[in-house]
């Protein structure tokens, strides 16, 4: 499982011109599944995203979690995080989860975060769906992390 996190000052997501959620101060999780993910995967990396130490202290330094910072977080499933552009110019997914199983770690990952933030202050994308993600990255900070090794 592949997070790219971006902490934003603003961030939102619409489906065609409707507005489906929005956060203030936080971070934006991009979220990739692969074949290969558990649960288990899912549970390692909202935590690890909810103690990412991102956010600057009083000092400056990158010292704060999301939930030190009292921020709040999108998340957005992206497939195209396991994009393979190794063999040309067309990225191949083939690595990436099929949509049933990736929208169920995808589920299980947000429950995670959930339980680590809150529920009030964890807002999603939609799954599948073709979306506009608008965000204002602060900093700019963006991080990639996995999960790798965290099976079952």
């Amino acid at each position: 499982m592949r997070a790219l996190i971006q902490r934003v000052s603003r961030a939102s997501v619409s489906v065609g011109s409707i507005l489906h959620n929005e956060i203030e101060h936080g971070m934006v999780v991009f979220l990739g599944v692969s074949a290969a993910d558990t649960p288990a995967a899912a549970a390692h990396l909202a935590q690890k995203c909810a103690d990412l130490r991102i956010f600057e202290d009083q000092g400056g330094k990158m010292n704060l979690s999301i939930k030190e910072a009292g921020g709040s977080a999108l998340v957005v499933s992206q497939f195209t995080l396991y994009a393979d552009s190794s063999r040309g110019n067309r990225p191949s997914f083939t690595e990436a989860a099929r949509p049933e199983m990736a929208e169920e770690l995808y589920g299980k990952f947000v429950g995670h975060l959930q339980k680590e933030l809150g529920d009030p202050k964890v807002r999603t994308g939609v799954f599948r769906a073709r979306m506009d993600v608008q965000l204002t990255n602060s900093g700019p900070v963006t991080v990639m992390i996995e999960s790798k090794g965290h099976a079952s």
